[in-house]
């Protein structure tokens, strides 16, 4: 649910301990926590404290902040669980299935033959003109986000 009211954040109501969690790790910039319905053993999700609505409107230095205690938590699942691998996933968005709209960092650590199993869909090439194509449109609007001076 999109809201614009904190009061209603189910993350800023868990930054601001207002709604319980299990707290594995603080910093003054962000906290990570177990979900209620986790995807694997492990599952941690890294959030910063301030309402950020999804990646997009992450400015840089949260960022950096961010992505220092998503490591470390990363490092923490891997003494902890010794996971065979892990994946950090984010989804901005409906379309990417972005269901709490405060940004997070989901942190999955992971197993063969886990129940996640494999993310990617069967590989299908793409044509080397199309290819080409969208690299140029991709080029060109990073040149536009510099341009207007997005966060980097």
């Amino acid at each position: 649910m999109v809201t614009d009211d904190l009061d209603e954040c189910s993350f800023c109501l868990i930054v601001q301990g207002r709604s319980e969690a299990e707290v594995v790790f603080e910093s003054p910039d962000s906290v990570a926590f177990l979900p209620l319905n986790p995807a694997t053993l492990g599952h941690t999700l890294v959030v910063p404290r301030m309402h950020v609505q999804d990646l997009w409107d992450l400015e840089s230095e949260p960022a950096k902040s961010l992505m220092e205690s998503t490591l470390r938590v990363a490092h923490g699942l891997r003494v902890a669980l010794k996971p065979q691998g892990l994946n950090l996933i984010n989804s901005s968005g409906f379309a990417a299935s972005q269901t709490i709209f405060h940004l997070h960092m989901h942190l999955v650590p992971r197993w063969d033959g886990d129940r996640v199993g494999n993310i990617w869909p069967p590989k299908q090439p793409m044509a080397a003109t199309a290819r080409k194509q969208l690299a140029d449109e991709v080029r060109e609007g990073v040149e536009v986000a510099v341009r207007l001076n997005l966060p980097s």
